[in-house]
Protein backbone atom coordinates (compact mmCIF):
# COMPACT_ATOMS: atom_id res chain seq x y z
CA UNK A 1 0.00 0.00 0.00
CA UNK A 2 3.07 2.69 0.81
CA UNK A 3 4.61 1.78 -2.71
CA UNK A 4 0.97 2.51 -4.31
CA UNK A 5 0.93 5.97 -2.64
CA UNK A 6 3.89 6.76 -3.54
CA UNK A 7 4.08 6.31 -6.84
CA UNK A 8 0.82 8.06 -7.31
CA UNK A 9 2.52 10.59 -5.47
CA UNK A 10 5.39 10.58 -7.76
CA UNK A 11 2.60 10.72 -10.66
CA UNK A 12 1.13 13.77 -10.01
CA UNK A 13 4.18 15.50 -9.60
CA UNK A 14 5.71 14.47 -12.54
CA UNK A 15 1.84 15.72 -14.47
CA UNK A 16 2.13 18.84 -12.70
CA UNK A 17 5.87 19.59 -13.26
CA UNK A 18 5.08 18.98 -16.89
CA UNK A 19 1.68 21.34 -16.89
CA UNK A 20 3.43 23.84 -15.05
CA UNK A 21 6.90 24.15 -16.71
CA UNK A 22 8.22 25.03 -20.44
CA UNK A 23 7.69 20.85 -21.04
CA UNK A 24 4.12 21.93 -21.54
CA UNK A 25 4.51 24.02 -24.33
CA UNK A 26 5.34 21.05 -26.88
CA UNK A 27 1.80 19.68 -25.62
CA UNK A 28 0.51 23.02 -26.06
CA UNK A 29 1.90 23.26 -29.29
CA UNK A 30 0.53 19.60 -30.38
CA UNK A 31 -2.81 20.47 -29.49
CA UNK A 32 -3.41 24.12 -31.29
CA UNK A 33 -1.80 22.88 -34.20
CA UNK A 34 -4.35 19.71 -34.11
CA UNK A 35 -7.13 22.51 -34.06
CA UNK A 36 -5.90 24.21 -36.65
CA UNK A 37 -4.74 21.33 -38.77
CA UNK A 38 -8.40 19.98 -39.06
CA UNK A 39 -10.42 23.35 -39.38
CA UNK A 40 -7.75 23.58 -42.56
CA UNK A 41 -8.91 20.39 -43.35
CA UNK A 42 -12.59 20.07 -43.04
CA UNK A 43 -13.03 23.48 -44.60
CA UNK A 44 -10.84 22.37 -47.62
CA UNK A 45 -9.43 18.77 -48.68
CA UNK A 46 -12.22 17.48 -45.92
CA UNK A 47 -15.42 19.06 -48.23
CA UNK A 48 -14.29 18.00 -51.36
CA UNK A 49 -13.84 14.39 -50.21
CA UNK A 50 -17.09 14.42 -48.24
CA UNK A 51 -18.56 14.84 -51.79
CA UNK A 52 -17.68 11.89 -52.81
CA UNK A 53 -19.02 9.96 -50.34
CA UNK A 54 -21.92 7.32 -50.05
CA UNK A 55 -25.02 8.85 -48.13
CA UNK A 56 -24.57 6.36 -44.91
CA UNK A 57 -20.51 8.03 -44.99
CA UNK A 58 -21.36 11.02 -45.61
CA UNK A 59 -23.92 10.76 -42.65
CA UNK A 60 -21.13 9.21 -40.36
CA UNK A 61 -18.64 12.20 -42.19
CA UNK A 62 -21.08 14.66 -40.38
CA UNK A 63 -21.41 13.43 -37.52
CA UNK A 64 -17.84 12.75 -36.98
CA UNK A 65 -16.68 15.87 -37.58
CA UNK A 66 -19.32 17.67 -35.21
CA UNK A 67 -17.30 15.33 -32.38
CA UNK A 68 -13.79 15.75 -33.99
CA UNK A 69 -14.57 19.67 -33.98
CA UNK A 70 -16.38 19.46 -30.21
CA UNK A 71 -13.57 17.07 -28.77
CA UNK A 72 -11.23 19.40 -29.86
CA UNK A 73 -12.38 22.91 -28.70
CA UNK A 74 -12.41 21.16 -25.40
CA UNK A 75 -8.91 19.98 -25.48
CA UNK A 76 -7.89 23.64 -26.65
CA UNK A 77 -9.92 25.28 -23.59
CA UNK A 78 -8.25 22.54 -21.48
CA UNK A 79 -4.83 23.47 -22.46
CA UNK A 80 -5.63 27.69 -22.64
CA UNK A 81 -6.72 27.24 -18.88
CA UNK A 82 -2.84 25.32 -18.04
CA UNK A 83 -1.44 28.13 -19.87
CA UNK A 84 -3.21 30.42 -17.73
CA UNK A 85 -1.54 28.86 -14.42
CA UNK A 86 1.80 28.38 -16.28
CA UNK A 87 1.89 32.33 -16.76
CA UNK A 88 0.66 32.83 -13.42
CA UNK A 89 -2.90 34.45 -14.66
CA UNK A 90 -4.54 32.27 -13.33
CA UNK A 91 -4.31 30.55 -9.99
CA UNK A 92 -4.26 26.44 -9.62
CA UNK A 93 -8.06 26.99 -7.58
CA UNK A 94 -9.25 29.02 -10.26
CA UNK A 95 -7.95 26.99 -13.29
CA UNK A 96 -9.90 23.67 -11.17
CA UNK A 97 -13.27 25.69 -10.45
CA UNK A 98 -13.04 26.46 -14.70
CA UNK A 99 -12.02 23.23 -15.82
CA UNK A 100 -15.12 21.91 -14.41
CA UNK A 101 -17.09 23.29 -17.61
CA UNK A 102 -14.47 21.33 -19.95
CA UNK A 103 -15.32 18.16 -20.91
CA UNK A 104 -12.66 15.64 -22.17
CA UNK A 105 -14.75 12.74 -23.26
CA UNK A 106 -16.38 13.01 -26.40
CA UNK A 107 -16.53 9.24 -27.81
CA UNK A 108 -16.11 8.64 -31.75
CA UNK A 109 -17.84 6.17 -33.61
CA UNK A 110 -16.77 2.80 -33.35
CA UNK A 111 -15.03 1.48 -36.27
CA UNK A 112 -17.60 -1.03 -36.89
CA UNK A 113 -20.35 1.77 -37.63
CA UNK A 114 -21.25 1.60 -41.23
CA UNK A 115 -19.65 3.65 -43.74
CA UNK A 116 -16.15 3.73 -41.30
CA UNK A 117 -14.01 2.32 -43.90
CA UNK A 118 -15.44 4.45 -46.39
CA UNK A 119 -14.15 8.07 -44.41
CA UNK A 120 -11.36 9.55 -46.19
CA UNK A 121 -7.74 8.07 -44.70
CA UNK A 122 -6.77 11.97 -43.57
CA UNK A 123 -9.66 12.77 -41.67
CA UNK A 124 -9.07 9.17 -39.73
CA UNK A 125 -5.85 10.26 -38.93
CA UNK A 126 -7.09 13.50 -37.50
CA UNK A 127 -10.00 11.81 -35.55
CA UNK A 128 -7.57 9.24 -34.48
CA UNK A 129 -4.98 11.83 -33.41
CA UNK A 130 -7.43 13.94 -31.09
CA UNK A 131 -8.74 10.97 -29.52
CA UNK A 132 -5.17 9.97 -28.63
CA UNK A 133 -4.74 13.78 -27.15
CA UNK A 134 -7.73 13.73 -25.66
CA UNK A 135 -7.04 10.45 -23.67
CA UNK A 136 -3.41 11.88 -22.73
CA UNK A 137 -4.83 15.49 -21.25
CA UNK A 138 -7.70 13.65 -19.58
CA UNK A 139 -5.37 11.28 -18.00
CA UNK A 140 -2.57 14.65 -16.81
CA UNK A 141 -5.95 16.20 -15.69
CA UNK A 142 -6.55 13.24 -13.30
CA UNK A 143 -3.28 13.40 -12.05
CA UNK A 144 -2.39 16.65 -11.66
CA UNK A 145 -6.24 17.37 -9.90
CA UNK A 146 -7.46 14.23 -8.80
CA UNK A 147 -11.00 13.65 -9.70
CA UNK A 148 -11.22 11.43 -12.03
CA UNK A 149 -14.03 13.18 -15.05
CA UNK A 150 -16.86 10.80 -15.80
CA UNK A 151 -15.90 8.30 -18.83
CA UNK A 152 -18.03 8.55 -21.46
CA UNK A 153 -20.42 6.14 -22.27
CA UNK A 154 -19.04 3.45 -24.55
CA UNK A 155 -21.31 3.89 -27.70
CA UNK A 156 -23.51 1.00 -29.08
CA UNK A 157 -21.67 -1.71 -30.82
CA UNK A 158 -23.76 -4.56 -30.92
CA UNK A 159 -27.14 -2.36 -32.41
CA UNK A 160 -27.09 -0.79 -35.62
CA UNK A 161 -30.15 1.01 -34.77
CA UNK A 162 -29.23 2.71 -31.95
CA UNK A 163 -25.79 3.61 -33.69
CA UNK A 164 -27.94 5.10 -36.39
CA UNK A 165 -30.13 7.34 -33.74
CA UNK A 166 -26.71 8.41 -32.41
CA UNK A 167 -25.76 9.47 -35.27
CA UNK A 168 -28.95 11.54 -36.44
CA UNK A 169 -28.59 12.86 -32.87
CA UNK A 170 -25.41 13.79 -32.97
CA UNK A 171 -25.65 15.29 -36.22
CA UNK A 172 -28.74 17.17 -36.01
CA UNK A 173 -27.27 18.60 -32.53
CA UNK A 174 -29.51 16.53 -29.94
CA UNK A 175 -28.00 14.83 -27.38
Amino acid sequence: MFGHNYEGTNTIKLAERRVFSNSFKPLYDEGMSLVEQAAEYLDGQGREEAKKLTRVAATLYAAESMRLTTRLMQIASWLLLQRAANSGEMTRDQVAAEKSKVRLDTASAHIDTPGWTELPPAFLAIVDHSLRLQALVRRMDEQIYGDPLPSFPAMARSNPVSEQINLLQTAFGRN
